[in-house]
């Protein structure tokens, strides 16, 4: 192009650049099929969407699935799975890229989906999800039976028909779908469901569990495989069986049951025995018990017809003791004789000890023991009267030092008011109040005048001088006299 040319050139800015691209892109790709190996797959971003590639020998496609086709995806991506995406191409101008914008996501063909069911079923098994030692063990006669299937299919009828011929049932169904978008998550949510139901609830808790549905393709099956069903079926607190498919169809959900079955109608008949079967066994345990009992009964009637035999007579067992009798009888009257003849004898010798002298010398002594108990109770006595005594004495003795009537012997007066109460201080004394004085030798009547009474000035007591002692001459040493 020559100067002039590229002179004229239309100026453009980077982001028309930008816009110019991507319509071009997605005019000319505006949906393709697209076959690759996923690529930096680390799971959806916090904001819901999920960022990947996809690659193949020779080149790598970034891809995005927006929240909302993610959530509706049957498969989900996973790191290392050759897939088949639907989608448009278009351009993200903040990087100068271009990369496909997923609506669907499948395997590529049924290796694929083999390759991830096993890698799975390795990732689930190192969990424990699978181990022998955490299943139950299935009830023999359940009240209720819980049915997780499609309401509409055949298997729910192939179920209850064959429950109804084997031994009716109280069968609660949880109607779900068992293939397609959100097939899983409606699985997963009756299991919990059924196991979060109380026991006495106005619904019955399901004594066992069936999660049934009839054969398909390995990708009709894939609800089956996800990890939201295989956990909700090994967590479970009632025992579960799993028939999925033909017997041929194995899927993650039967390692993870309790049991598994064939087919739907096998699980019906694993899980409640045959009525008509019960009741003959039933039949047949009580022949049996019956006879047991009779034949338990003649061996013991027969048992006690040897003891009787071996048994002695009865004048056999009673001859002895009729001996024994007889003796004792014989002996009975000297021994009485002899059994007096002895208390006789004790009697006399007591007899010969209670003379009256005896008696008479006996009172003699309980009496001088009497008067010298009576003479030492009368000196307690005075001892104690006499202490008694002295404590009174003591005790007026310091009534009288404390009382105000020795106060009026030496001379003075006690002042009350007119209702007995004793006046303390001149301050107290009204003008005109009735007075009272009581002296040592009576009491007079008197009326306060209107004079004011000062206070009479107290003394100044001097403090007596220290006695001075005598010097007494002592002998021709100076040594002063003790006394």
């Amino acid at each position: 192009m020559t100067e002039p040319a590229r002179l004229n050139v239309v100026e453009l800015t980077v982001s028309e650049v930008s816009a110019a691209l991507k319509r071009t892109v997605e005019d000319n790709f505006s949906y393709v099929r697209v076959r690759g190996e996923i690529s930096g797959y680390r799971g959806p971003h916090s904001s819901g969407h999920a960022y990947f590639a996809i690659k193949d020998e020779g080149a790598r496609l970034d891809a995005v699935i927006w929240k909302g086709v993610y959530s509706r995806l049957r498969f989900k991506p996973e790191e290392g799975l050759e897939v088949v995406v639907t989608g448009k191409i278009t351009t993200y101008p903040g990087r100068s890229n271009y990369q496909i914008v997923i609506e669907s996501l499948e395997p590529a063909g049924a290796g694929a989906l083999m390759m991830l069911l096993e890698e799975r079923k390795k990732k689930l098994g190192a969990e424990g999800l699978f181990d022998e030692a955490r299943k139950q063990l299935l009830p023999f006669l359940p009240d209720v039976v819980g049915v997780i299937t499609s309401p509409t299919g055949a298997v729910i009828r192939d179920i209850l028909h064959r429950l109804d011929d084997r031994f009716a049932r109280h069968v609660l169904v949880w109607p779900v779908r068992v293939q397609g978008d959100g097939a899983a998550q409606e699985i997963a949510a009756a299991i919990e469901g059924f196991n979060a139901l109380p026991e006495d609830g106005p619904i019955p808790r399901p004594d066992v569990l069936i999660v049934a549905r009839g054969g398909g393709s390995l990708e009709d099956l894939w609800c089956f495989n996800e990890e939201i069903v295989v956990r909700a079926a090994a967590g479970s607190m009632i025992p579960l069986i799993s028939a999925v498919g033909h017997e041929t169809d194995i899927t993650l959900i039967d390692f993870a049951a309790d049991r598994r079955a064939p087919t739907p109608t096998a699980a019906a008949e694993m899980a409640v025995p045959v009525r008509s079967e019960l009741m003959s066994r039933i039949a047949t345990q009580t022949r049996r018990l019956a006879a047991c009992w009779l034949r338990g009964q003649e061996a013991r009637r027969t048992e006690l017809r040897a003891a009787v035999r071996a048994l002695p007579s009865l004048d056999a067992l009673l001859a002895v003791p009729r001996q024994r009798l007889d003796s004792a009888g014989e002996r009975l009257p000297r021994a009485l004789r002899a059994n007096a003849h002895l208390h006789h004898q004790d009697f006399a010798r007591l007899a010969g000890r209670l003379s009256p002298q005896v008696l008479r010398n006996r009172l003699i002594r309980c009496g001088e023991l009497v008067t010298a108990f009576a003479e030492r109770g009368a000196r307690a006595k005075a001892v104690y009267l006499a202490r008694r005594y002295d404590r009174l004495r003591s005790a007026g003795q310091l009534l009288r030092a404390f009382s105000y009537r020795e106060v009026l012997g030496r001379g003075f007066a006690l002042v009350r008011e007119a209702d007995g109460h004793p006046l303390r201080g001149a301050a107290a004394v009204v003008p005109g109040a009735r007075l009272e004085i009581e002296f040592a030798d009576g009491r007079v009547a008197a009326t306060a005048d209107g004079a004011d009474a000062k206070p009479e000035a107290k003394p100044i007591s001097k403090p007596n001088p220290a006695p001075v002692r005598k010097k007494t001459s002592g002998g021709p040493s100076g040594q002063g006299s003790l006394f």
